[in-house]
């Protein structure tokens, strides 16, 4: 899989490699891909899934499929033609004065991840609270409270541990250094980031 996403103008990378330091602090955004594989008795069949870190489907592949009777052969054909769906998107880098563009890939065994740089910086409203939040275990993650105690955000997990998702809040939450961790949600149309300390 790895060869065939470089091949074809992007830049792969396996999970046990070293990310470049961008999408290692801010996987949310990259895709990660995966492989289902749908075979059955007489063909050997494969489809490619793109996901975001909300592990949201973003683009689905044509389903590949094969007759070989050798399934490692089989198998290795039926990807081969479900990438055709990617190859036609016939992605390539095209920098401009203004707009720069980047996909990565970063193959997690054979789950890779695409990063596509945003094209406009978004102007971020920064404003760091000095408050520590108390983290209380619910269903599918934490609801955090002050001193008060008031519930300041109902987070829920994901696949990466220093990342979280702001139930409605149109947000997430991620991880920074010396214990801190930013809100990053949008109000009135503003991207607004809170820093706060949190006691898991």
């Amino acid at each position: 899989m790895k060869f065939l996403f470089n091949k074809y103008n992007f830049t792969a990378y396996f999970d046990d490699e070293t990310l470049p330091e961008d999408l290692a602090r801010d996987k949310c955004s990259a895709l990660l891909l995966s492989l289902k594989n749908k075979s059955g008795m007489f063909a050997t069949k494969t489809q490619i899934e793109l996901k975001d870190c909300f592990n949201t489907t973003v683009y689905t592949s044509k389903e590949g499929a094969s007759k070989l009777k050798e399934y490692k052969k089989a198998y290795h054909e039926a990807i081969r033609r479900s990438f055709k769906s990617i190859q036609a998107l016939n992605y390539s880098y095209k920098p401009s004065a203004t707009v720069q563009q980047k996909k990565t890939i970063a193959t997690e065994a054979s789950k890779p991840i695409v990063n596509e740089a945003k094209a406009t910086p978004l102007k971020i409203n920064s404003i760091v609270t000095g408050e520590t939040l108390y983290a209380q275990p619910i269903d599918l993650g934490y609801q955090l409270v002050n001193s008060k105690p008031e519930i300041v955000f109902q987070i829920l997990k994901t696949q990466y541990p220093d990342l979280y998702i702001l139930k409605d809040a149109n947000g997430m939450l991620i991880k920074k250094e010396n214990g801190f961790w930013d809100a990053q949600f949008y109000k009135d149309g503003k991207l607004m980031t809170k820093s706060y300390k949190i006691k898991f």
